[in-house]
Parts: structure tokens; C-alpha cells; sequence
């Protein structure tokens, strides 16, 4: 009975109860239950009927909807607005006020969860807390405070339950997921349970606020070299996977450029210097920013300051060394050095049969923007185009180039509409070509070879050991060859076809030799003066040349006709 109990207690993973459904830990986690995920189902069955999403949605109707869905699907929609491949460009434009602040938590709920979160009175820590928001969004809210040692600070709260709920709708999407994926094949279209994972991996990442704290620590870091830029300082030791506690920052959004005049600034040095940096941390640092747009950016005591650092990208030096090559190609007009880059990112997956298609399409992408002005060139509808033709030849684009096609899209956008004499893809090519000194590029040589060399040196020995294997099964008359003969499948199809057109014709040809013997034999039962068993294979014979000669005719004809 000991046994039995403490195997039941120290096994946490999946379970399978002897009258019900398999459990795993994922749904004891978030205490998931099919009750529960039935109810949220006919809640979202509902509020679907209410907006009539059978007769169609406009932009509007399907930001509200996702609006009344709740935070899962606000998000969802704050990451369908930067994916325009997916959604026409006046759908991306709505779904972008998803942004915009949502209901406030009252101020008493959010006192409760810092003392749940800290385990003390809230008034140990904080010697005031502004009860009206700074901010509220759909998963967190944010309010000024003071720390009882003094600091200004600002205190995101998540919105209690909001993992679950996103858990709870999660495991919904996923049993759709397995449904559709079982009655229709979509592989070739979207890897719907990938997506899904995707979408929950962002979502546990972006609800888990010691991530973001961490985060606000590295990016401190990188701004330290960099006087014109910052990020808010977070309070480690106060922040917890519900709360992140960091230095209040009181400064001008880029949204209001009026303001950031009217205080003496230059918009076209802020502009600059944000993309300046931007590219550094992209192309140099390979940490950055995924989400950079104008609420997240503030100008402060002549810094700018990003903050809400939720979602961010990592990107290696070889995706870098890439991406600088095409963005340098683009800013150079050079179209073979862009089909290049792209097909780099294809490596060894794409099927070299396909190439001939792949390299037409790329030329058709190059000559639309690759021989525009930069002042001109369209970055939202360049990278929609060169994703889409990847996607079609079966090019998988790094999911960390993908964030970083969206958050240049976002960036531009807010160029474009605060900071219009801005050239941002001038600048980060700008920036290519003075990073590119002759020490940097020796450096970068050397270090890409060390890397290359490192592969190709498993590689060989990887082979040496499989060779040996080989060597081994020889002498012992264990080798097995399988060999295929590219271009053979039509002449063995053929050669088939002879085959058994002269099997039929010699059977033919015994039926009528039998039959005359037993003809001549006059064997008895006779049927038209003809023995009965010869009568026979006088029929299957005359059935079976007809059925020779059609054959032979009709497959001659469609020969003709290829």
C-alpha cells in the first residue's frame, strides 16, 4: 500500500485513469478540466455567433471580437496585425489599435496580488502606490510607486488568471488542431499544431515576468556603451513571475512629436540614432527590441529609452551574416547577391529540382524592389513578398528572421508616421558598410572559418566511423547496396509492357495449338462440330488477341499524343 501511494506521488507526468480520459501535466498545471474547456468553448461559440463570423468579419468587427475573446486572443491579434503575408494590409491596420489600453484592473485587486505575490503587507515594500494606472493592457497593468528606500519606480501586475485562461484556450486550439490536422491534410500548408505550440511558447514567455526582467538586465547591459541610449533598471529582488518592479521613467513618447520639439529636441537626430542602434543590436549584438513601437519608446533626459521588454530576439552570427549580406544587397541594388542570401537560408533542405522555379521567382522579387530608390523601397511589402516565395518552395526562414521582418516593419511604420525624413533602410545599410572595416571583416573571416572548419572536421570523422562500418560488413558479406537509377522509372514501365504483351501472346498462341490438337483429337462432349474444351480455348484465345491488339492500340495513341 506504501508502494502504491508513493508511486502515485512521485510520478508527475502523464497518468491514465482507469474510467476516464488520459490527464497530463500540462492541464493539472493550469488545472484544466473538460468541463471548463467545454464552457470556455460555448463562451467562444457565442461570442463568434454574436458577430456573425458565418456571413463574414470586416476589420473593425474582428478586432472587437477578438477584443470580447479575451487576452489570448488580443494577443493573437497584436501578432496577426505584423503579419500581413496572412491578412490583408486594412485587417493588419485594425488589428493594431489591439494595443490601445484595456479595462483597468481595480486598485484593490492589484494591492492583493502583491501581497499574495510577496507573501508580506504591500506597505513593507512600497511607501506609496499610485492607485490610478500608468497603463493597462490585456495581460498586465502598470502603476507608479515608491519603494520604502526611495526610488521612483514602476510596478507591472499581471492580470490574475490570465495564464490560465490562455492555458485553457491553448488546450482548446489544440484538440481543433488535432481534429483538422485528421481530416484534412495541411502540411503543405501550415503546421497547424505547430503554430499552436508557437503561439503557447510566446505566450508563457510573455506571462512569465522573470523573463522580462531578465531581459531589462541584458539590455541594460548592452546600453551601457551607448550614451543616447537606456532602458528602465529592474529591481531583481523584488521581481517575481507575476510582477516586475523597475526604475519609473518620465519622458516624451516618439508619438507625440510636437512635444519632443517644443522640448528642444531634433526629430531627425532621434530617428537616427534609434535605427542606428537598432541595426547594432540586430546585425551586431544578435539581442533586440521585437517590438518596437511607439508606446514602447520614450525620450528621456536626452536618452531614448525602450521599456517592455516582453518580447525580444536572438538571432546567431550566422543568420547575422545573412541578414547584413541581403539588407547590404537591397541597399546596393545587387540582385544576385539577394537570391544568395536567400538561398543560404534554404541550406541543403530545398530540393535542387525545384531551383530553376525558385531562382525565376527571385527575379521577379529583385527586379521589383531591388532597382528602386531606398527613399522608395517598401520594407512591409518586400519581406511579405520574399517570405510568401520562400514558403512556396518549401523554404523554412528562420522563425528569429521572421521577428526581425516584423519589428523592422514596426519600426518603419513608426518612422513613417512620426519621423518621415528618416531613411531607415539608408541608415542600417549605412551601418553595414562602417561596421565592415577591414579588422572586423578579418575577424569575422576567421571566426566563420573556425566555425565551418569545426563542422567539417566532425564531418570527416563522422564519415571515417561510418566508413569502418561499412569496411566491417564488407568482410564479413554484410554489405547491402540499394541502388537507384535516376530517370529509369519510364524504360522499366516499358520494358514491363513488352514483358507481358509477349506472356499474353504466347499463351494466346498455346490456347490455339491446344485447342486445334483436341480438334483433331474429336473428343467428346462436341458443341458447333467442335469439341467442347477446344471450343473453349478457341474463345479465351480470339478474348484475349482482341484485348492485346486494343491495348497496343490505345497506349500507341497516347504516346502520340505526349
Amino acid at each position: 500500500m506504501v508502494e502504491r501511494m508513493n508511486a502515485q506521488t512521485e510520478w508527475p507526468g502523464e497518468t491514465l485513469d482507469l474510467f476516464g480520459p488520459r490527464r497530463n501535466a500540462f492541464s493539472e498545471r493550469y488545472h484544466l478540466t473538460r468541463r471548463g474547456k467545454l464552457k470556455r468553448l460555448g463562451q467562444i461559440t457565442r461570442i463568434a455567433n454574436q458577430f456573425d463570423v458565418v456571413h463574414g468579419l470586416t476589420p473593425v468587427k474582428m478586432r472587437l471580437m477578438l477584443e470580447a475573446l479575451g487576452p489570448t486572443f488580443v494577443k493573437v491579434g497584436q501578432i496577426l496585425s505584423m503579419r500581413s503575408e496572412i491578412l490583408p494590409q486594412s485587417f493588419c491596420d485594425e488589428l493594431a489599435k489591439l494595443r490601445a489600453d484595456a479595462d483597468p484592473m481595480p486598485y484593490q485587486t492589484v494591492v492583493d496580488t502583491l501581497s499574495h505575490e510577496y507573501g508580506r503587507p504591500v506597505e513593507e515594500i512600497f511607501s506609496h502606490i499610485d492607485p490610478t494606472p500608468l497603463g493597462s493592457a490585456s495581460l498586465a497593468q502598470v502603476h507608479r510607486a515608491r519603494l520604502t528606500t526611495g526610488e521612483d519606480v514602476a510596478v507591472k501586475v499581471q492580470r490574475p488568471g490570465v495564464r490560465e485562461t490562455m492555458a485553457l484556450d491553448v488546450a482548446i486550439m489544440r484538440s481543433i488542431a488535432r481534429m483538422v490536422t485528421k481530416m484534412v491534410s495541411t502540411a503543405q500548408v501550415v503546421d497547424l499544431g505547430g503554430v499552436v505550440e508557437e503561439l503557447w511558447d510566446t505566450f508563457e514567455s510573455e506571462t512569465d515576468f522573470l523573463v522580462e526582467a531578465r531581459n531589462l538586465a541584458e539590455f541594460k547591459r548592452f546600453c551601457e556603451p551607448y550614451k543616447y541610449m537606456d532602458c528602465p533598471k529592474p529591481y531583481m529582488d523584488l521581481c517575481t513571475e507575476h510582477v516586475v518592479v523597475m526604475d519609473y521613467v518620465d519622458g516624451i513618447s516618439v508619438s507625440h512629436p510636437e512635444q519632443l520639439i517644443e522640448a528642444g529636441y531634433d526629430l531627425k537626430e532621434i530617428g537616427t540614432k534609434l535605427v542606428d542602434n537598432y541595426a547594432t543590436q540586430v546585425l551586431d549584438y544578435g539581442f533586440f527590441h521585437a517590438d518596437p513601437h511607439p508606446g514602447n519608446i520614450i525620450v528621456s533626459g536626452g536618452q531614448i529609452v525602450l521599456i517592455d521588454l516582453g518580447m525580444t530576439g536572438r538571432l546567431n552570427s550566422q543568420t547575422r551574416g545573412v541578414l547584413k549580406d541581403m539588407i547590404f544587397a537591397v541597399a546596393k541594388q545587387d540582385s544576385p547577391a539577394l537570391a544568395d542570401g536567400l538561398l543560404r537560408f534554404a541550406g541543403t533542405e530545398a530540393n535542387p529540382e525545384d531551383y530553376p522555379a525558385l531562382l525565376a521567382d527571385l527575379d521577379v522579387i529583385v527586379k521589383e524592389f531591388g532597382t528602386v530608390d531606398l527613399a522608395d523601397l517598401d520594407i512591409a511589402a518586400f519581406l511579405t513578398s520574399l517570405t510568401s516565395m520562400a514558403q512556396r518552395h518549401g523554404i523554412e526562414v528562420p522563425s528569429t528572421v521572421t521577428t526581425v521582418g516584423r519589428a523592422l516593419v514596426t519600426l518603419e511604420g513608426l518612422l513613417d508616421e512620426f519621423i518621415p525624413d528618416v531613411n531607415m533602410i539608408q541608415i542600417i545599410s549605412d551601418h553595414i558598410a562602417t561596421s565592415r572595416s577591414a579588422g572586423t571583416m578579418v575577424k569575422d573571416e576567421v571566426k566563420s572559418l573556425g566555425i565551418e572548419g569545426a563542422k567539417a572536421l566532425h564531418g570527416v570523422l563522422a564519415a571515417a566511423s561510418e566508413s569502418k562500418v561499412a569496411m566491417r560488413m564488407l568482410t564479413r558479406g554484410q554489405l547491402r547496396m540499394n541502388v537507384e537509377v535516376v530517370g529509369s522509372e519510364e524504360p522499366m514501365r516499358l520494358l514491363s509492357d513488352m514483358v507481358n504483351r509477349l506472356t499474353m501472346a504466347l499463351i494466346v498462341v498455346g490456347l490455339f495449338v491446344g485447342s486445334s490438337i483436341v480438334y483433331y483429337a474429336g473428343m467428346k462432349p462436341i458443341i458447333f462440330g467442335i469439341p467442347i474444351v477446344g471450343f473453349m480455348g478457341y474463345v479465351v484465345a480470339f478474348v484475349l488477341g482482341v484485348w492485346i491488339v486494343l491495348d497496343i492500340y490505345w497506349k500507341g495513341r497516347k504516346s502520340k499524343k505526349r
